[in-house]
């Protein structure tokens, strides 16, 4: 009687030195702030009217190259929407396909309040994404318009072979002139992965023509030096973004 009293309480000792220790954890891990470098702050409007285009398509590439080296910057993401409640003022707006493998934010190492991301599959313009634009830049402070398509874009290569399937069809139609505008005398299937990049490349030069065409106030602001209006390609084989000349 005596052992089995004794192995009980060696039960319970037990027991109880795993919830004091869970509860420790537990608490380490609901105070973000002895994280060593977390980032609280967002953009404020004074940090945003200091930067110039070229700035943050730096500040882009840099955070891209922490993304390659897997050095995402650590963030406390609470005290960051508690401080970005009543204003926002994004460095850029980034205009990306629906793609999942494409996680914008994550790709550049940016945190709340940094960017606006717009997306639609293939990445094209149509007149509400232009509304969200124009919102962003001429309204919000934005320095930069960013459209970045990525390669192994299914929209692109469903654009290619002439898909048709509901709503789809009329969605691609944005996308075919794109198509259409490259040259190559080779195969011109979806199979062909050195025609689907140049079609993915064709789009994102469609796209900024298209945003210049259809919105004075962004062209305007892009001739007056206020933003830039640039293309990028995503490379799902390593995460880069290369950006277009």
């Amino acid at each position: 009687m005596n052992q089995f009293k004794f192995q009980f309480c060696v039960i319970i000792l037990g027991m109880m030195m795993l919830v004091s220790c869970s509860q420790g954890n537990q608490k380490t891990l609901e105070n973000p702030k002895e994280m060593v470098g977390l980032v609280e702050d967002v953009l404020t409007k004074e940090e945003q009217d200091a930067l110039t285009p070229d700035m943050v398509i730096q500040s882009l590439k840099e955070g891209n190259e922490r993304f390659m080296r897997n050095d995402l910057t650590a963030r406390d993401h609470s005290s960051q929407v508690r401080e970005s409640v009543r204003a926002q003022y994004p460095k850029a707006i980034v205009l990306s396909c629906v793609d999942s493998r494409v996680p914008v934010e994550d790709v550049f190492d940016r945190g709340i309040g940094d960017v606006f991301v717009a997306r639609v599959a293939g990445n094209f313009v149509n007149e509400d994404i232009l509304g969200s634009m124009e919102f962003a830049c001429k309204v919000s402070g934005s320095k930069l318009i960013m459209v970045m398509g990525h390669e192994h874009c299914g929209a692109i290569k469903s654009a290619i072979d002439d898909v048709k399937l509901g709503n789809i069809t009329a969605m691609l139609s944005k996308i075919k002139p794109a198509v259409d505008m490259v040259l190559y005398d080779g195969d011109r299937s979806s199979k062909n992965q050195e025609f689907v990049h140049q079609v993915s490349e064709s789009n994102v030069r469609n796209t900024i023509n298209e945003i210049r065409k259809n919105s004075p106030i962004l062209k305007e602001m892009e001739e007056n030096g206020e933003i830039r209006i640039v293309g990028a390609l995503y490379d799902m084989d390593n995460g880069k973004v290369n950006i277009l000349d």
